[in-house]
């Protein structure tokens, strides 16, 4: 994982949500879940209609090669098609990678080092042209470019000759790593076996761009769609979007998206608090309006539970992302495990979760790697503080370790009011250690100056706040870039905060990759997680939940572990 391309999409998912921020901060959800048990307004969803997307944040970079969540997210993943694509159904099945352009999830050869996917039939982009394997190549291959920067890193690193090439524009020979022997078929090469790249192939780096088509950096003003809806109006950047049918678009190719409304209406740069208040009211088009970006805060969630035509409009999502302490090591005292574990029982996660926004929106955590399947988890509690933190235990701990009359320690946050990694979590931290005798001594900081402090090993703190979340719903990408000491960055963005390099464990982080069987794979990383959890290099905290309304004329709300949040491929307001 490269980190440069990892933080820009992650500071950028972070600012989208009001519920994660993050010190670490990985993805943030994509979007939207049938509404605690609800599915939206009643009767069968119909094609037809307008719906309204309200959000924050405008869409911008509409370029395949710059996008980095799977589909490029909620609505790029209307336009772009991708090799595979995530399941469209709700809760765990969700987390699911499943075909989309190609026929199945790919064939590895016998050690992962080589692909090879085959086409459907009858695909064909909005003007009527068939798309073929030369179109997906050069997609992937423009995505190297300087001048579209920002998508994911992994093909990149996983390709052969990856590291070096430069994109189309300045090497118009290609990748020799991608081959399409006929219109139907392509072939990866890899540098190392990669048991996960059919998770890889969600990245809308597989969307196919027709060569004739690509206008560079202008390209994202009218990308060529091989998606049920095409772009007709793109302003202000990505702030106002207007898509419409795809004639061209055929479902029999395309069993995740269903594509009822006629036409969908993006309008961002809109403040969180005027969202939620336009989705409550649910007036003229608002009543058929979602949101892709914006949660409910605690006290909007508040007012919201105790209204029951509201509450019935709310969705909740469970995207893999854990809060947690993060502690570096070589700083005193945290060189100590016996303090690092002293914290670890003192916690109190009770007083943790109500300072997020309460039980409605955090869940305690454990364990690093988050409590779903998809991602292994295995449950452990290495240093139980129960429900209230256990102060007993971790004076005994900090008197074994040469400190009976206590310590004084700084705590770094930031300053943003994300309920995640600000003062709100870092003074409920503050509180439960003094009971054991830790003085914290809190250092708040802005947060483009709390990211750069943290994420650099040169000025990371020795005790502070993060939070991560995976590009896909699996192990590798969650739990290698922390523990990973091969991928310390010793000068730009670190995430590897304990700077652990365990040779066991980067041995058998190799030796997973290699796997195929991904449910196989799933029950090792859980069994590393739990191993490497041993050291208290991390102290988890609590899961985010996720809540977003939704207008009260919009059906079929499907909401998957995989985003969190709701599809809105699903969604129909008739």
């Amino acid at each position: 994982m490269r980190q440069p391309s990892v933080i820009s999409r992650r500071v950028a998912a972070a600012t989208a949500v009001i519920v994660v921020a993050a010190g670490a901060a990985a993805c943030g959800p994509e979007d939207s879940k049938g509404g605690d048990g609800n599915s939206g307004a009643a009767g069968k969803p119909r094609k037809g209609g307008t719906l309204t997307v309200l959000n924050s944040n405008p869409q911008s970079d509409f370029d395949p090669a710059r996008l980095y969540t799977s589909g490029g997210g909620n609505i790029p993943s209307l336009v772009f098609r991708t090799l595979t694509t995530r399941n469209r159904e709700d809760g765990a099945a969700g987390a699911k990678v499943v075909p989309d352009l190609a026929t199945d999830l790919g064939t590895p050869s016998k050690n992962a080092t080589v692909w090879t996917y085959t086409l459907k039939d009858g695909l064909k982009y909005e003007d009527g042209t068939a798309i073929t394997s030369a179109d997906i190549k050069y997609g992937i291959e423009r995505s190297f470019a300087a001048e579209l920067s920002g998508g994911a890193p992994y093909l990149r690193d996983w390709l052969i000759g990856g590291a070096d090439y430069q994109g189309p524009y300045k090497d118009k020979k290609g990748l020799d790593s991608i081959e399409t022997p006929d219109a139907k078929t392509i072939v990866f090469h890899l540098n190392k076996p990669e048991g996960e790249f059919p998770f890889l192939a969600t990245q809308t780096q597989t969307t196919p761009v027709p060569r004739a088509k690509d206008k560079g950096t202008k390209y994202e003003e009218h990308p060529i769609s091989s998606g049920p809806y095409k772009v007709v109006k793109n302003e202000g950047d990505g702030e106002r979007l207007t898509l419409e049918r795809n004639p061209h678009w055929s479902e029999a190719t395309d069993e995740e998206r269903k594509a009822y409304p006629d036409r969908i209406e993006v309008r961002s740069g809109l403040d969180s608090a005027v969202i939620n208040q336009r989705l409550s009211a649910s007036q003229g088009a608002d009543a058929a309006a979602v949101t892709t970006d914006t949660n409910l805060g605690p006290a909007e969630l508040a007012k919201v539970t105790g209204d029951k035509k509201l509450a019935a409009r709310v969705g909740t999502g469970h995207f893999g992302y854990t809060n947690y302490i993060a502690f570096n090591p070589k700083v005193k005292p945290f060189d100590d495990p016996k303090v690092r574990q002293a914290i670890s029982y003192a916690i109190d996660r009770s007083s943790v979760v109500n300072a997020a926004g309460g039980s409605s929106l955090a869940e305690p955590a454990t364990t690093f790697l988050p409590n779903q399947a998809a991602f292994g988890h295995t449950p452990y509690d290495h240093f139980p503080a129960g429900r209230s933190g256990n102060p007993a235990k971790a004076k005994e701990l900090l008197k074994e370790a040469g400190h009976p009359d206590g310590l004084t320690v700084t705590l770094t946050h930031s300053n943003d009011k994300d309920f995640a990694t600000s003062p709100e979590i870092a003074t409920a931290i503050q509180e439960a250690l003094k009971k054991a005798g830790i003085t914290v001594e809190l250092q708040g900081l802005e947060s483009n100056d709390y990211s750069d402090t943290v994420h650099n090993v040169k000025s990371e703190p020795g005790f502070f706040l993060g939070g991560w979340g995976a590009d896909w719903p699996s192990g590798g990408p969650f739990f290698a870039p922390i523990f990973d000491g091969r991928q310390i960055v010793k000068s730009g963005y670190n995430f590897n905060s304990g700077q652990l390099n365990d040779p066991s464990v980067n041995k058998e982080i190799d030796e997973i990759n290699k796997l195929t069987d991904l449910d196989a794979a799933a029950k090792r990383w859980g069994a590393l997680d739990k191993k490497v959890g041993e050291q208290a290099l991390t102290v988890p905290l609590f899961h985010p939940v996720y809540k977003r309304l939704y207008g009260e004329a919009v059906k079929n709300v499907v909401i998957s572990d995989w985003t969190g949040v709701l599809d809105v491929s699903q969604v129909a307001v008739k």
